[in-house]
């Protein structure tokens, strides 16, 4: 499948390094030094806040410096909604074309049903503002959204939610939500052009691609059929150096 050119890292896998711009450059670097020709921006503290050390123009300097692309963004839902012009401004001074929510606030976890299918409608008619800028808009899983809740998957409302809302699948919650990552990525094509993948031990604890139990030729097969454009990697918690667990899953996905 030659995955080298699409494969992408997840920089809250290296938020430890970037809470400054002189650490942030240096992540940057070392993932380009790795292989990696593009990131997704997550948690980088050196441009968080209202006055960050570095901005969007700065960090799209850094990344042409070391032949990175910015390919996704992880942005809270109040900027998203609240300064939506500010956000679209953001994302093309990075050249970047996808943002999505990380993690659903929890006045609306806490109406389960409910409360998923209000934020859904949102979304998608937000989605519709930042795609006359060309920017796609997504949410990512965790496990919990599998729960079932009166016989239904709270996370039937994203996919009900139709193809206005990326999803931005994220393969290991997926499978800790005791669900098939490649049987869901075949559930919704179009929707997932970018999706995070990361394994799991036995045990179920975070591992680097390649170095767990998912069945990844079938979770890269799907995600073919499927149409994803980017397979970000993500580890939340590392077993050893972060950079170490990137580079693995470098290896692993380069050459599948």
């Amino acid at each position: 499948m030659d995955l080298a050119h699409r494969v992408a890292v997840q920089m809250y896998t290296l938020r430890e390094f970037t809470k400054t711009g002189e650490g942030f450059r240096e992540a940057l670097r070392k993932c380009a030094e790795i292989g990696y020709p593009a990131v997704q921006l997550s948690a980088v503290g050196c441009m968080d806040g209202d006055s960050p050390e570095v901005s969007a123009p700065q960090a799209k300097a850094w990344l042409d410096e070391f032949g990175l692309r910015c390919v996704a963004t992880h942005r809270p839902w109040a900027r998203l909604s609240g300064k939506t012009e500010e956000e679209i401004a953001f994302h093309q001074a990075l050249g970047c074309d996808y943002t999505a929510l990380g993690w659903l606030m929890q006045e609306y976890q806490d109406r389960k049903h409910e409360g998923y299918a209000d934020w859904c409608r949102e979304a998608v008619a937000l989605s519709a503002k930042y795609a006359v800028a060309g920017i796609r808009l997504g949410y990512h899983n965790h496990a919990h959204e599998f729960d079932e809740v009166d016989g239904k998957p709270l996370y039937e409302n994203f996919v009900e939610a139709g193809p206005a809302l990326q999803l931005e699948v994220d393969t290991y919650w997926v499978h800790m939500g005791g669900q098939d990552p490649a049987a869901l990525l075949r559930r919704v094509p179009g929707r997932v052009a970018a999706i995070h993948v990361k394994d799991a031990s036995p045990e179920g604890e975070m591992r680097a691609v390649g170095e767990g139990v998912l069945d990844w030729d079938a979770i890269l097969a799907a995600g073919k059929v499927s149409g994803v454009e980017w397979y970000i990697v993500e580890q939340d918690v590392c077993d050893r150096d972060p950079y170490d667990c990137l580079a693995s899953s470098f290896r692993f996905l380069s050459v599948r």
